[in-house]
This record gives C-alpha cells, structure tokens and sequence, in this order.
C-alpha cells in the first residue's frame, strides 16, 4: 500500500512538472508588444523628443529585451545615455537623468560646451555658479581702443572652483582658474579671437560680467572709445569745448 501511495504521488509529481513545462513553453512562445526605435535615437536625446521616435512590435516574450518599454511615458522625463539604433527594442537601461549625462544634456543644435583659462577676477572664481548667465565684455586694439559687450547671456555650464580659503585677489592671468561656457559655433569664433588678442601680459582686455538671476535686461549696443567715455553725459556745446581745447593739447595716443 506505501508503494502504491508513493507511485501515485510521484505520478501527480510528473504530471504537474510537465503541464508546468508547457504552460512555460507556451508562455515563452506568446507574443508580447514593445517599442522600438524608427531611427537611431541618439546619446543626449530628451526623452520627450525619443517618445515620438517611437513605433510598436510585436515580438516573442523570450526576446523581450530586459527594461523593454511598452509606453512611451516610461522615458519622458529621461535622457538618452546610450545611443539606440533604428530597429532595436528601446529599454529604460539605455537611459537615465539629465545628471547622469552632464553637460552634454544641456547641448543640442548649434550649442557648444567652450572652456577657457582666466585670472579670479576675470571669472568672478567664487561668485559664479552652475547654471548662471554671464556676458562678456573686452575691448580690442586697432589704432585705438574699442570697446564693448561683445556677447550676451551665456549659461555657465561649469563654474570656476573658489579660490583658495586666505588667498589674495590676484591679476595673474596663469592662475588656475577655468570656466564652461555654452555657447554656438559662432560665438565660440569670436570669443576665441578676442581671447587670442588679449595681447597685455595680464590679460585683463575681458571680463564676464554676471546677469541678474530674475527680470534681467540689456541695454543698447554701442562701442566705447576713448572720446565716448570721456564726453559721455557732457551737452553738445561742453563737447564741443572739449574737443577745440584738446586740438591744442599734445596728441593723446591713450587710445
């Protein structure tokens, strides 16, 4: 009787594991829906912007990548860390927060990530901070001196560090102090011209000036020379006095 009971279990046993085995089969061979990428979607891309990127597949639940998507909310509020290429299951692996991607999630279109050197007070090194926006100001040397704010409303990708804890404000532009801007192809053209031109030993011929955080404003562009900073605010008649008495003054080569 103890055989005959232990035979039947075992027979129980058997026919369990194998209908399990099936349905496992079976289940393996159902055909699930996910999305998949209709063109590559690119390391960087905003999840928003991926999300119409989108197309469904059916494809056998063995094949489901792991973090295969099947709603395209699932990375709209993500960035695209990894590069998907067209026809591949999109999965959440291949993305993550803006923070993860750094600087690069911040750059898209013309954008550039441009990094230079300058001294503390050329960087405003411990006013600065990631995420402000500066404009830069220098003047040039032609004949004479020109100048004015060359280009506005820069974001601060990577801020300079802080200077050392005791330090003296310094002018020695080989300090080692850097900055991270974003800006476009094209202002990056300009502003490594003016940096190749900042001919004095100090550099000081620029400066980045910081905006307000709120309710910021510009004023009209106009270039500065020599005669315009010193009669500026003066009536046409003091002007004019200015200039007859400078005629009889010796030449100023002050630019």
């Amino acid at each position: 009787m103890i055989a005959v009971a232990l035979a039947a279990v075992a027979a129980l046993l058997t026919s369990f594991y194998v209908t399990s085995y099936k349905r496992h089969v079976q289940r393996s061979e159902d055909h699930v829906t996910v999305l998949v990428a209709k063109s590559d979607i690119p390391e960087g891309t905003a999840g928003a912007e991926a999300s119409h990127m989108l197309s469904s597949q059916d494809v056998a639940r063995k094949s489901v990548v792991p973090g295969a998507i099947t709603k395209p909310d699932q990375i709209s509020d993500l960035v695209a860390t990894q590069k998907t290429l067209q026809g591949e299951q999109v999965t959440t692996r291949r993305f993550g927060s803006s923070a993860e991607l750094g600087v690069r999630a911040q750059l898209k279109g013309t954008l550039r990530a441009f990094q230079f050197l300058g001294d503390q007070t050329q960087l405003l090194a411990g006013t600065l901070r990631d995420g402000d926006h500066v404009d830069f100001v220098g003047a040039v040397k032609e004949d004479r001196l020109y100048s004015r704010v060359f280009i506005r409303n820069l974001k601060v990708l990577q801020s300079p560090s802080a200077p050392a804890a005791g330090s003296k404000l310094t002018n020695n532009f080989n300090s080692d102090f850097s900055v991270m801007l974003a800006m476009t192809d094209n202002q990056a053209q300009k502003v490594q011209w003016l940096l190749a031109n900042a001919s004095n030993a100090k550099g000081e011929r620029w400066h980045l000036e910081l905006r307000p955080v709120v309710h910021d404003a510009d004023s009209g562009d106009h270039v500065d020379t020599f005669y315009s900073v010193i009669t500026d605010g003066l009536t046409g008649f003091e002007k004019r006095a200015f200039a007859f008495a400078r005629r009889l003054s010796p030449s100023d080569n002050g630019g």
